[in-house]
């Protein structure tokens, strides 16, 4: 979960498609993979499947640093209303699939968390050998 600086209601529809397009072509260039994609007006919910190799810290800074880039570059009105300063707060919450949990209680907690604005953005559930 990525909230957005100041907790700003920065997405709308213009911003979630650049959303979902930026993270899409992160899928084609890295070993990562969306499997959905929601927002919640000032914050959004990332379901990713990674390689081993790449630790959540590195997940999250890619994600974090390309995402802020181009969201500035196709949104100015967004970079307008973050007086200029930086998309992400530095804070994220993250979690791991595996033995106490699975994709499905996190996507359910998720849906649950906020005033039930959540929007998904893009779902894909076809899960890819690396």
């Amino acid at each position: 979960m990525f909230p957005a600086k100041y907790r700003k209601v920065v997405f709308d529809e213009r911003a979630d498609g650049v959303l979902r397009d930026v993270c899409l072509e992160i899928e084609r260039r890295y070993e990562l993979r969306f499997l959905e994609i929601g927002t919640d007006k000032d914050h959004v919910h990332f379901l990713v499947q990674s390689v081993p190799m790449y630790s959540i810290k590195k997940i999250v800074q890619m994600i974090k640093s390309i995402t802020a880039r181009e969201i500035f570059k196709e949104c100015p009105e967004v970079k307008k209303q973050l007086w200029g300063g930086e998309f992400w707060t530095s804070g994220y919450f993250a979690s791991t699939v595996g033995k106490h949990g699975n994709e499905q209680m996190i996507s359910n907690y998720v849906k649950g968390q906020g005033d039930q604005r959540y929007k998904v953005i893009h779902k894909d559930h076809q899960l890819s050998l690396f």
